[in-house]
């Protein structure tokens, strides 16, 4: 049987990375070891202006993109720069550090944003390339060779996520990763 490769899907709010956070808080209380990056908004004054990323395992953080970014010559997303350096120091390196280090990879966000940096796509190719239990989450419209390839894959289960089936996933997830 194939390694266990879960990928996450939605709508933007519906509470992907919520779930993720779940999963992981369980499994490292059953002994998993968890590694990789996950992503979060950055807020000023109750707007979003950005998004940070997280090694999981060192807590370093950085940005992933902000609206500042933008007209530093960014790649732009939207109205966000996407932080080039960030993704690749902050957030490909924790994927490869999880690759040698960790039980499960989790990579929170596989999307627009993340995509724009080769270093990235690379870090996420060789975590499905190697042995180790994986988790993610994909943007529900991106349309990238990676995620595309993600998509047709029939080893690969993705969820997508729903306010109706969003409180069941993270055990139903859980029991899944926990038998690899």
């Amino acid at each position: 049987m194939p390694t266990t490769r879960i990928f996450l899907t939605g709508e933007p709010g519906v509470g992907k990375t919520t779930v993720v956070r779940l999963v992981m808080s369980e499994l490292e209380h059953r002994g998993v070891s968890v590694g990789g990056m996950i992503s979060g908004e950055i807020r000023e004054s109750g707007r979003r202006v950005g998004f940070q990323l997280e090694d999981i395992a060192t807590h370093r953080t950085g940005i992933l993109a902000h609206v500042r970014e933008r007209s530093q010559g960014s790649p732009a997303v939207g109205s966000y720069g996407v932080n080039l350096n960030d993704l690749k120091e902050i957030g490909a390196a924790a994927i490869t550090r999880a690759i040698a280090t960790s039980d499960l990879i989790v990579v929170d966000e596989i999307g627009p944003m993340e995509l724009k940096s080769d270093d990235f796509v690379l870090a996420v190719t060789a975590a499905l390339k190697s042995t180790k239990r994986f988790l993610g989450t994909l943007h529900k419209r991106s349309s990238h060779p990676l995620v595309n390839s993600i998509r047709s894959n029939h080893d690969y289960r993705v969820i997508e996520i729903t306010h109706m089936n969003r409180e069941r996933m993270p055990s139903e997830i859980v029991g899944e990763l926990a038998a690899n």
